[in-house]
């Protein structure tokens, strides 16, 4: 493809600078607008500069990777709520051997969890059991962060629904999802292996080594409460908390703590007669003291009625009305327990439907959408409070992110460049692989790995093509693999890792700060092993 206009590629280069910029640093203090605004605004400019029109700007949204992203999130949030997550959490813990298992779990749990659930969603929920274990035992929470982190990375690359970048691979590519696993996944299970290696070389010695005494927390300051755990909301596109959560959560707890001093303060402050009493005690000893002072009187003059029919009448009615109620509690309990168990079975099954309907080639987009659908009808209930804890922003974001990727596209600059290094890139070649390794490599960290695979992922595909349909298999391939574990290389390469740095930072009692430098000195070696490993293991 030949350049465009000059005033057309200066123009769109802006746009995308724009674009670029905001997506690698939302909070810029020149425009502190965040991802999801940036997208729109470089969608926006590439209207505004006559790049695109209004109608080639709403055909570069993919509709089929935004239903794709929904429905993976909306099955996520039911998972959520039926407590797979926890139940991933105890696991981790379960008769633990010591730290090195530890470390392994968190490994392996946080690899295959991603590759079905989404890195994203799997980082969020995971962090806080993780810093909540490595306290408990008395452990550093870095080697464990790092862990989640990038093992949540290199699973996710094993199926289509593990991670953003591969949703569009695999819509783009029409790879089935049968043969993206086949073909990514001895490489996704090598790699975690090695990275897990990796990870307990590097801190041996602070696995083995107990932290200071001042450094301990007690079980009781690291309990986490499920609530906590189970009512999050977090956009990865924002990479911020909604507090609006939160905020709800704590006006319950202050209302229903308010009401219940109400009442307390009017049982204590309540009047018999001219008598003020504090408390139900006085209020029994001084009916007992009139009741037998009157019955005395009525035994005298011969009567024996109750001066208290109402309150001997209430009282017993309420005495009654509790034994019943006391009785149709317990058997809404035994009924309420086998609803909820039989509500989780049914979410279990439905998400092991869309599985295997995956597996069997079943179109992707459209499957997730039928079970998140399936799982709104069986929760029979109003869906908007799951329906909410979606991440909107980020399919906001990513409608966006198409139109200004798809405005760069038609500057003809990437296919300029693109035309330059292609000789060098061939995938039927040994070197020409690592050179397109290093190429997606360094633009995943620098522009991130959805516009890498949009931007790269056609010309990756058509260059192969010309060798073999096998081949350009394998490129779009190559081209998942590598996109994804790239971001391990550094703290911004992904949003998993982002997402787990944030939450271990805003996590009370048990915060700790992951700074660019602590995850790079892991993360640069590891990901150049991991990677160079798995292209050896990817199969067309």
């Amino acid at each position: 493809m030949a350049l465009a206009s000059t005033a057309k590629v200066a123009l769109g280069s802006i746009a995308f600078g724009i674009f670029w910029m905001l997506a690698v640093f939302p909070a810029l203090p020149v425009l502190p607008i965040g991802r999801t605004a940036g997208s729109l605004l470089g969608a926006m400019l590439m209207v505004m500069f006559r790049v695109l029109s209004p109608g080639q700007a709403y055909s570069a949204v993919n509709l089929p990777i935004l239903g794709l992203l929904f429905g993976t999130m909306v099955v996520s949030t039911y998972l959520e709520r039926a407590d797979m997550f926890k139940y991933l959490g105890k696991l981790l813990s379960w008769k633990s051997l010591g730290p090195k298992d530890l470390l392994c779990r968190v490994c392996f749990i946080s690899a295959i969890s991603s590759a079905l659930f989404t890195n994203d969603t799997c980082c969020v929920v995971l962090t806080v059991f993780v810093l909540k274990i490595a306290k408990q035992h008395n452990l550093p929470p870095r080697p464990f962060l790092l862990a989640l982190a990038s093992s949540a990375n290199i699973g996710s690359s094993a199926t289509p629904i593990g991670n953003p970048q591969n949703l569009v691979i695999a819509l783009q590519s029409k790879i089935s999802f049968q043969e993206f696993v086949s073909g990514i996944l001895p490489a996704m299970i090598v790699g975690v292996v090695v990275n897990t290696f990796i990870l307990l070389c590097m801190f041996c010695r602070v696995l083995s080594v107990q932290k200071d005494e001042e450094d301990v927390v007690s079980a009781q300051e690291v309990e986490v409460a499920e609530a906590d755990v189970s009512s999050h909301r977090f956009s990865p596109a924002t990479m911020s908390f909604s507090q609006e959560w939160k905020s709800t959560l704590d006006g319950e707890v202050i209302n229903n703590k308010s009401s219940r001093s109400n009442s307390l303060g009017e049982l204590h402050h309540m009047e018999f007669g001219n008598i003020t009493v504090s408390g139900l005690e006085t209020v029994s000893h001084h009916v007992r003291s009139e009741s037998t002072n009157m019955h005395s009187e009525s035994k005298e003059n011969g009567t024996t009625s109750n001066p208290f029919p109402q309150l001997e009448n209430t009282t017993s009615s309420r005495g009654r009305e509790g034994t019943i109620n006391g009785m149709s509690n317990s058997n809404l309990d035994i009924i309420k327990k086998w609803k909820g168990l039989m509500w989780k079975t049914s979410v279990y099954l439905i998400t092991i439907g869309m599985l295997v309907a995956l597996l069997l080639g079943l179109n992707m987009s459209w499957t997730v959408i039928s079970a998140s659908l399936a799982l709104m009808v069986l929760d029979f209930k109003d869906a908007g409070p799951s329906l909410e804890k979606v991440s909107y922003s980020l399919l906001v974001f990513f409608c966006g992110m198409f139109i200004t990727i798809d405005g760069f596209n038609k500057t003809g600059i990437p296919s300029a460049i693109w035309d330059l290094m292609e000789p060098h890139a061939r995938i039927n070649h040994p070197s020409g692989i690592i050179v397109l390794a290093v190429v997606i490599l360094g633009l995943s960290n620098l522009a991130s790995n959805v516009p890498t695979v949009l931007l790269l992922g056609a010309r990756v595909a058509a260059s192969a093509a010309v060798s073999s349909a096998s081949d350009e298999k394998k490129a779009w391939l190559i081209l998942a693999w590598v996109s994804t574990v790239a971001g391990n290389l550094s703290l911004l390469g992904s949003a998993a890792n982002l997402i787990v740095c944030e939450q271990a930072r805003r996590a009370p009692v048990l915060g700790y700060n992951l700074s660019f430098r602590k995850h790079l000195h892991f993360g640069f070696p590891s990901t150049l092993i991991v990677t160079a490993i798995g292209l050896l293991l990817i199969r067309g």
